[in-house]
């Protein structure tokens, strides 16, 4: 049977759909934990604290990949590229979940922002699609190095002990690395200076407003 097409009154309501999955419904992983089989290491206070404010950012992180990959697909032009988009959106919502257990096992909370994250990083991956398809993979190519590099970045300032924590962030590093890679072979156009700056600028402030709040 022919594939559907989709109306633009059908992606409007699998956005508002996605919206509502993302801040109101826990999200459930396709796949086994990374962490599961690794014991928990004792913190101290001050540890806990720490880990709770990187993932806390890594989860609000992740709540804006939703809405990226929700509006970047909503406005694709190509079919094709939607449903890579859509596709990418699913796997992101595997880190989406590992993030929230994490916070949820040393009793720590997502960021209370989580709905302006979504919002905002919603409008931008619609705008970025309204450009066209290769600048909108230009876009997820451009996010997904920077992301690589954050998470990164976490792993170092982890606690030692913290493996469990490690664990997560490494295999979303790796996903992060092959989406990137997968919108470079689809035909991604790379992003102008300015651009690639703003984002960097703009993912310093969730950083570090998400680390408390």
């Amino acid at each position: 049977m022919p594939t559907r097409q989709l109306t633009p009154l059908d992606r409007l309501l699998a956005g508002a759909d996605n919206l509502l999955r993302t801040l109101a419904v826990p999200a459930l992983s396709s796949r086994v934990n990374p962490a599961a089989e690794t014991p928990e290491a004792p913190l101290d206070d001050a540890e806990r604290a720490h880990v709770a404010g990187l993932m806390r950012v890594n989860h609000a992180g992740e709540v804006a990949a939703q809405a990226l990959y929700h509006g970047q697909a909503l406005l694709a032009r190509d079919e094709a590229t939607a449903e890579h988009l859509a596709r990418a959106a699913r796997e992101e919502g595997d880190h989406l979940a590992w993030c929230r257990e994490r916070l949820e096992e040393i009793g720590a909370r997502p960021s209370r922002l989580d709905p302006l994250w979504y919002v905002g990083a919603f409008t931008v991956g619609a705008a970025a699609a309204a450009a066209g398809d290769r600048l909108s993979l230009g876009f997820v190519e451009e996010t997904e190095r920077q992301v690589v590099e954050h998470l990164e970045g976490h792993m170092r300032r982890l606690p030692e002990s913290d493996q469990r924590s490690r664990l997560i962030l490494r295999a979303m590093a790796l996903d992060e690395a092959e989406h990137g890679d997968a919108a470079r072979a689809a035909g991604a156009r790379r992003l102008p200076w300015a651009i690639r700056r703003a984002m960097r600028m703009a993912a310093r402030v969730m950083t570090a407003t998400a680390y408390r709040i």
